[in-house]
């Protein structure tokens, strides 16, 4: 039993440290740089062990995709940490600027724009969508009880889009312009403008 406890953990570490290398490089160079031998060159390991794992680059591609939406749902996980709808959408979107810095390979992947070396596969869809429905459930909540479900679409897609454009711009060119070193801290006072916006506009 200890043995195979051992061995699990060894597999564990193994594939973690796959995935630590792919979101290095795909920071690095993009998709382009994901070939499964400089992979398993930073990782330490062989290429077999790369297949044993992934099943190649497409794998390991829609590991770090289902990785990065997994921890953009962990940061919108806010229930227990605050009771008023407008006190949960400013956590969870603060939450959320923090695993984009956090998790920026993952981020450039699961938003960047995709070329034709690497689709989602439909589990990782899956797990994008419900990144959205979860967004969507929070501010849907400033709404009205009887708001439409494309009205709570539209408000989570203006809170998303501003959420995304501060992270993008973060490492813009745009960024020599503009004091960006307080970067979350200008989004947050975007997103209280927008939060409060939408909480005005349901209640007319």
């Amino acid at each position: 039993m200890l043995c195979k406890v051992k061995y699990n953990h060894a597999m564990n570490e193994s594939k973690s440290n796959i995935l630590k290398a792919a979101s290095e490089l795909f920071l690095e160079g993009g998709t382009a740089a994901l070939s499964v031998r400089a992979i398993a060159a930073r990782a330490g390991i062989s290429t077999i062990g790369i297949y044993s794992h992934f099943q190649g680059k497409q794998g390991i591609l829609d590991a770090l995709y289902v990785e990065g939406f997994t921890a953009v749902i962990t940061a919108l996980a806010v229930d227990e940490m605050a009771s008023d709808p407008r006190e949960r959408v400013l956590l969870s979107s603060r939450r959320y600027l923090d695993t984009a810095e956090i998790y920026e390979p993952h981020y450039g992947l699961i938003f960047g724009k995709l070329d034709d070396s690497y689709q989602p596969s439909d589990e990782a869809r899956a797990v994008a969508a419900a990144g959205f429905v979860r967004l969507t459930e929070l501010v849907g909540n400033l709404l009205s009880a009887d708001a439409a479900a494309s009205e709570k679409r539209d408000a989570a897609l203006q809170v998303w889009a501003l959420i995304h454009g501060f992270v993008g711009l973060k490492n813009h060119a745009v960024a020599e312009l503009v004091d960006m070193r307080c970067w979350k801290e200008r989004a947050m006072e975007a997103l209280v403008i927008l939060v409060d916006g939408i909480i005005g506009r349901a209640e007319q």
